[in-house]
């Protein structure tokens, strides 16, 4: 998802340090989060009844891709705060934050959104949807798709509606923050998305407002928190213990409570696994603890962090119709399946969203504006045309020789 959509904070330090230097560790965070959705995906696709697990024992954790979403969402929050939280939560201005969400989110999306109907109109729609229709074009292109019904032509697009909404709320956040601190914005949040999730069984007007998963706000305030606190004297809290004391009893819970349960309460489950991410955040911006960050660091972790986004775009159709068109027809259904759908679908799926990256995302983040972009194209071919006309090795001067 999204804060797959987010890499500003790869480009940025923790507060108060060099604003040059890079905060590692968050691409791998990214990048783990977007491939947990492909297997997310496949095990959906070889193992239908979510939220029962149909599948072996061994598979279990593969049913809870819900859980990439809230990491994006907090390391969401987390990117888009860290220079705010440097210069006095300030935005920086409202037309150059919006135009810089817009030019980060639309190029890559609206392709992928392309691509997801040519292959529901024209190979088989994303399971237990219809073919989308003109209102799926119309909703899903303007990103209300939360909002307004219609068949959905990418299952993890459901996501990125609600996080276009957060940048939306996001300057909101900031002038609360500098109004009456970080704890007071926390607390209203969170007050408010607690009384939602009470009312909503037996009020249905506060039940509309469930579309827009209102947990998601609280886990995006949290971490816009933490880019504060990550700096300075708070990096020598021990935010990895914290990280894992405070993960512990989520885990336990759906591990007792089981699939359907937790299906059934993620809004509660995603507000409790919040802090455990933030403090994760803190612990990753403080460099601590060593060996994970090493690990977060590696080059091939870095570089699929660096095209999450377009594979959280782009994987969910290719993993439809690879498994409906290639794998069902000819492998044994179950475990056998899954393996198949695996080893084809995941290699897939990262060679296509590394290309799609290379023309719809990359270029978006290497280049600020339409200037810009169109600057280093027109270079480019210059470049290349210069090449093609430069005297080769084997020209007629240098064969005389």
């Amino acid at each position: 998802m999204t804060s797959a959509t987010d890499g500003a904070a790869t480009e940025s330090a923790p507060p108060g340090q060099d604003g040059r230097r890079r905060l590692v560790g968050l691409d791998g965070i990214r990048g783990l989060a977007a491939l947990f959705v492909v297997l997310h995906h496949c095990w959906l696709s070889s193992f239908p009844g979510f939220p029962l697990n149909t599948g072996p024992k061994w598979t279990d954790w593969l049913l809870y891709g819900h859980f990439a979403v809230a990491v994006f969402i907090v390391l969401s929050g987390f990117s888009l705060a860290v220079a705010p939280a440097r210069r006095d939560w300030e935005l920086g201005g409202l037309r150059r934050f919006a135009h810089r969400r817009l030019w980060r989110v639309l190029p890559p999306y609206w392709p992928a959104l392309a691509m997801s109907l040519i292959i529901a109109w024209t190979l088989i729609p994303q399971p237990g949807q219809g073919a989308p229709n003109a209102k799926s074009v119309l909703f899903y292109g303007l990103l209300i798709q939360d909002v307004f019904g219609s068949p959905s032509p990418n299952g993890a697009f459901w996501s990125i509606a609600i996080e276009a909404q957060l940048y939306l709320v996001f300057p909101l956040l900031l002038l609360m923050v500098r109004r009456a601190g970080m704890v007071v914005m926390l607390g209203a949040v969170t007050a408010v998305v607690v009384a939602i999730g009470l009312l909503a069984p037996s009020v249905p007007a506060v039940d509309m407002l469930m579309r827009f998963t209102p947990q998601f706000a609280v886990l995006f305030a949290i971490g816009a928190v933490v880019a504060s606190v990550a700096g300075g004297r708070w990096l020598r809290v021990p935010w990895g213990w914290l990280s894992a004391l405070a993960v512990i009893p989520v885990m336990v819970t759906v591990v007792m409570r089981g699939s359907v349960w937790t299906a059934e309460n993620f809004y509660w489950v995603d507000l409790a696994l919040g802090p455990a991410v933030g403090c994760l955040l803190a612990a990753i911006a403080a460099g601590r603890p060593a060996p994970l960050i090493r690990v977060l660091d590696t080059r091939p972790l870095r570089a699929l962090g660096s095209f999450s986004y377009s594979l959280y775009l782009t994987h969910a159709p290719i993993v439809g119709a690879l498994h409906a068109l290639v794998i069902a027809p000819n492998v044994p259904p179950g475990t056998p399946a899954f393996l198949a759908t695996l080893a084809l679908c995941v290699p897939v799926t990262l060679l296509v969203a590394r290309g799609f990256a290379a023309v719809f995302e990359l270029p978006f983040q290497r280049h600020r504006n339409w200037p810009a972009l169109r600057a280093a194209m027109l270079a480019r071919v210059r470049r290349r045309r210069d090449r093609a006309s430069a005297p080769s090795d084997e020209s007629p001067a240098r064969q005389t020789t």
